[in-house]
C-alpha cells in the first residue's frame, strides 16, 4: 500500500456514511492488488500522448505547470484518475453512495486545477489499478499507493505523503499484540488485496516458523471495508493498514477496536503515472506549486493529515 498509510475526513454527514459503513463492512487501509480489468472503461487522454522519461525531465521547473503537460492531455482538458473508494479517509464515498471524497480527492483535484485541467474521478478495485495505468485506461491514480520499487518497475510516481502502517486488534487486545512481531504467530490477519500489508505476511510467518511457532495466517479481502469487518466479526485477529486509515477505522469505531503497538515502516505515498505519457513532471511541477502558496498544506489540515506532509514533490523517491 513498502509501509503503510494513514488518513481523515471531514464533514459530520460524511463522518456519519463512513462509521455506518465500518459498522457494517469495515475500514482498511491500501497498496496493490491483483491484475483484474477495472470497473471503469473510460478512455484516457494518456493512451495517445507522447513517450517520453519521467526521470529526464523529474529536475525540469516552469512558471507555469501547465506547459509541461503532454498535448493530448491538454487538449482533452480532463485527468481520468483512478481511486480504490474503500479507504477512508483518504478516498471513499460520500453519503449518497456515489460521490467520491477524501484527502486524495481533493489534492486531486487541486492539481488538476493547477493544470488547467479538470479531475474525473473513478472506482477501481485496487489491485487492478497499476495493470489499468500500465494499459494506458487511465491518465493517473491517487489511491494511496506505497512507492516501492517493484512498483516502479511499471509506473511512475510523484512522491507527495508520507505514511506508515500499524495493526488493529479488538478492543482490549485480547490476542496480546504487540506489534508486527512474534505476537502475531498462530494469528489470523485481515489484509486488503494488492497491499504492502498483505506481501509482509510470509515474511511475518517465517519468522514464526523459524522461531518454532505456528504461522501467521493472510486473510486477504477484496477491500479495506471488508479487512475491517473480519476484524470487528471475528473472522481474523489481527487488521493491518495504512497508519492514516487505521487511525480513523478505530476513531469510527470507538470503543470496537483499538491500535496495537506503534507506526512502522513509513514510506511514501506516491501519485501513480503511466510511464509512457511523460505526465510526471507536470504533475510534480503542480505539485510544488500548491506546496508553494500553501494549498497543499491546507488540504492536509482539512484532514488532519499535516503530520505526513512533504517539503518538496520527487519522482521514484522510494528507497526499496
Amino acid at each position: 500500500m513498502t509501509p503503510l498509510r494513514l488518513r481523515p475526513r471531514t464533514q459530520a454527514a460524511g463522518i456519519v456514511a463512513i462509521a455506518a459503513a465500518l459498522v457494517l463492512s469495515g475500514c482498511a487501509s491500501k497498496k496493490s492488488k491483483t491484475a483484474t480489468s477495472p470497473s471503469s472503461s473510460a478512455p484516457s487522454a494518456a493512451a495517445s500522448a507522447a513517450p517520453s522519461t519521467a526521470a529526464s525531465a523529474a529536475g525540469s521547473s516552469a512558471a507555469d505547470p501547465a506547459s509541461l503537460l503532454p498535448a493530448s492531455i491538454k487538449t482533452a482538458g480532463v485527468l481520468n484518475i483512478a481511486t480504490d473508494a474503500s479507504y477512508a479517509p483518504n478516498e471513499y464515498f460520500d453519503t449518497d453512495g456515489k460521490t467520491i471524497i477524501g484527502l486524495d480527492v481533493d489534492l486531486g483535484n487541486a492539481i488538476a486545477a493547477k493544470l488547467g485541467l479538470k479531475a474525473n474521478f473513478q472506482n477501481v478495485t485496487f489491485d487492478a489499478i497499476i495493470p489499468a495505468l500500465a494499459a494506458a485506461k487511465y491518465d493517473l491514480s491517487l489511491s494511496s499507493f506505497t512507492d516501492n520499487k517493484k512498483r516502479e518497475a511499471t509506473v511512475d510516481f510523484v512522491d507527495y505523503f508520507n505514511a506508515g502502517e500499524s495493526l488493529m486488534v479488538l478492543a482490549g487486545n485480547p490476542k496480546a499484540v504487540t506489534g508486527p512481531d512474534l505476537s502475531l504467530c498462530g494469528l489470523t490477519v485481515a489484509v486488503e488485496k494488492g497491499t504492502t500489508e498483505e506481501s509482509e505476511i510470509p515474511a511475518l510467518s517465517t519468522k514464526c516458523t523459524t522461531a518454532g511457532k505456528k504461522a501467521v495466517t493472510a486473510l486477504s479481502t477484496d477491500d479495506q471495508n471488508a479487512a475491517n469487518l473480519a476484524l470487528t466479526s471475528g473472522r481474523a485477529d489481527v487488521g493491518s493498514a495504512d497508519s492514516p486509515i487505521a487511525a480513523y477505522a478505530v476513531k469510527q469505531l470507538a470503543g470496537k477496536i483499538q491500535l496495537a503497538g506503534s507506526i512502522y515502516e513509513t514510506a511514501p505515498y506516491g501519485i501513480a503515472i503511466p510511464k509512457t505519457p511523460g505526465l510526471a513532471p507536470a504533475i510534480k511541477a503542480a505539485l510544488a506549486a500548491m506546496i508553494a502558496d500553501g494549498s497543499y498544506k491546507t488540504i492536509l489540515d482539512k484532514w488532519g493529515d499535516d503530520a505526513g506532509a512533504v517539503t518538496a514533490p520527487v519522482i521514484n523517491g522510494a528507497t526499496s
